[in-house]
């Protein structure tokens, strides 16, 4: 008896091996590069909150310490790719002068992280970005303000 060419089964193994294959390693693929542009956040606001601490207790006055966390928050930020006019930097201290010797300056920072390949229509721009923030605190060298 001849089987016909139709109902042979040669090379479906194959088929159905590449169709389950692709359905299952684009969301694994698609979920590799969320985590990693969320942990690549993570890390940005992260180093920015570390940074901006270290600038705000070397600054010698408010405006200076204020100019020198903004840029410093910038800089960082742009560097992972995170957009710093949306982050969000707040500046707390443990005393009335933050410059004080002793005192103990905390940053936070907070920042969206865009999701790949969503895209901007609609207003996704909420649903299709994670939160991150930071903090970090720094204290005063006792040391501050001396000159040699």
């Amino acid at each position: 008896m001849r089987r016909s060419r139709l109902s042979a089964d040669d090379g479906s193994a194959s088929l159905e091996f590449l169709t389950v294959g692709v359905l299952l390693l684009v969301p694994l693929v698609y979920l590799v590069l969320a985590v990693a542009a969320v942990q690549a956040g993570a890390l940005g606001v992260e180093g920015a909150a570390r940074q901006a601490a270290r600038v705000a207790v070397l600054a010698a006055d408010r405006d200076a310490s204020d100019a020198a966390v903004d840029r410093a928050v910038r800089v960082t930020l742009a560097d992972y790719g995170i957009d710093a006019a949306e982050a969000s930097v707040t500046v707390d201290c443990d005393r009335a002068d933050c410059h004080e010797p002793g005192a103990r300056v905390t940053v936070s920072v907070v920042a969206r992280v865009e999701l790949p390949l969503v895209p901007d229509v609609l207003s996704l721009s909420t649903i299709g970005s994670v939160p991150v923030e930071a903090t970090a605190t720094q204290t005063v060298s006792r040391f501050a303000g001396e000159r040699p």
